[in-house]
């Protein structure tokens, strides 16, 4: 199938929202903004049935995205609501309609309708276990499409991974790959437990750290949220800063914009952890996260560079997996990355993975051969490079 404008997809999605009875059973496509309008209250009570829901599924971070993404993006954006007999909404499938390269193909995609801005993590089809996703394929289906890519999805997606099965099972071919390793902590119910997972090495480190920082400094712990939220917002962005030089993530405009959104709204719940290290009175180090129900999510921090040799991002990272043992959180996420720091905290990690769906049809089948094709030639890349390290090696 060709490649259908994003400008008439957002049109006809405008036009096709305008009719939406909003209390039918079954399946209704609206805009994503008039998903958005049937409120937080709508999305959490389906996020509630889902075991394993993570923050970048929420209303508060679609919200976030819409008011800070490209108008153009928001536009091309809708949802498929499936509703029960009685009317209430069972499960959301927000999807965005992206002109991307494919193998170096230009294809029409549905993806999620967030796409990758902002880094969402542990992604999946919010629905309860038990909701008839079914509904769904004949509505995907109407959709101008060449591939479906559901990305960033987190290690148990159940809900997603029914529905590819059951696109599988109508004939469309299907490719799954890992994506990101996502490091984590099953906290236990002390921080003197927790210490006792490191090495010797690593644990007299965290402790002699924080001792000597507290011996020679006014140390303070100070979080930012109410009137103070934009001030604790520039201090995090002004350590991020001075810690890449300058070439951080978090100067990216759209970036900045939905997490100072998404930042708000987690802070109006009490959710937000926005935090700095201060000594003697001034801010050395940035902590940025979040919870959502018995998890702790880490996304990004800063610190002053001068202050290197003291370790103060080690120490406040510390204080914050101290912190969520001693309020009853039950795990501490790092999200994605396999950073050398992270390890350092933990050698436990799960993976996200990618779904891709080729329509069916002979370009699907086209668009899959170049996908082999590639995933081959990846391989065989590999083993050469193996195989020539290992002779490299052995000469040494």
């Amino acid at each position: 199938m060709g490649v259908e404008p994003l400008s008439l997809v957002a049109e006809r999605g405008t036009r096709d929202a305008a009719h939406v009875t909003g209390s039918r059973p079954g399946v209704t496509r609206m805009s994503l903004s008039d998903a958005l309008a049937l409120g937080p209250a709508t999305w959490e009570a389906v996020l509630a049935q889902v075991d394993a829901p993570s923050p970048f599924m929420s209303w508060a971070w679609h919200h976030a995205w819409a008011d800070a993404a490209p108008a153009s993006d928001v536009a091309a954006s809708e949802a498929l609501v499936l509703r029960d007999a009685d009317g209430a909404v069972e499960a959301l499938l927000p999807l965005g309609y992206r002109q991307v390269s494919f193998r170096r193909v230009p294809v029409a995609a549905l993806t999620w309708a967030i796409g990758d801005l902002g880094c969402p993590d542990h992604l999946d089809v919010p629905a309860a276990a038990a909701t008839e996703v079914g509904a769904f394929v004949p509505a995907l289906e109407a959709l101008p499409w060449d591939v479906l890519i559901l990305s960033n999805l987190a290690p148990n997606a159940a809900t997603a991974h029914r529905l590819c099965d059951l696109m599988a099972a109508r004939g469309y071919a299907v490719r799954r790959r890992s994506l990101w390793g996502c490091p984590y902590l099953e906290l236990p119910g002390d921080w003197e437990s927790y210490l006792a997972t490191l090495t010797p090495t690593r644990r007299h480190t965290v402790r002699r750290k924080e001792r000597s920082l507290r011996r020679r400094y006014t140390l303070e712990v100070t979080d930012y949220e109410g009137d103070r939220l934009n001030e604790g917002w520039r201090r995090l962005v002004t350590l991020h800063e001075q810690r890449w030089n300058g070439s951080g993530a978090l100067h990216l405009p759209h970036e900045t914009q939905l997490h100072v959104r998404f930042a708000a709204e987690l802070a109006a719940r009490g959710q937000l952890w926005l935090t700095t290290l201060d000594l003697d009175g001034e801010s050395v180090a940035a902590w940025y996260g979040f919870t959502h129900r018995d998890t702790v999510y880490f996304y990004q921090s800063g610190r002053d560079p001068r202050w290197d040799r003291e370790s103060v991002g080690l120490v406040l990272m510390g204080l914050m997996i101290r912190r969520a043992i001693e309020r009853g959180y039950r795990r501490f996420d790092f999200l994605r990355g396999e950073d050398v720091y992270k390890r350092q905290w933990t050698d436990s990690q799960c993976s996200t993975e990618e779904i891709t769906i080729f329509r069916r049809g002979w370009r699907g089948w086209w668009l899959r051969a170049l996908d082999d094709v590639a995933e081959l030639r990846t391989r065989l890349h590999a083993r050469i490079g193996g195989r020539t390290r290992g002779v490299q090696t052995s000469h040494a």
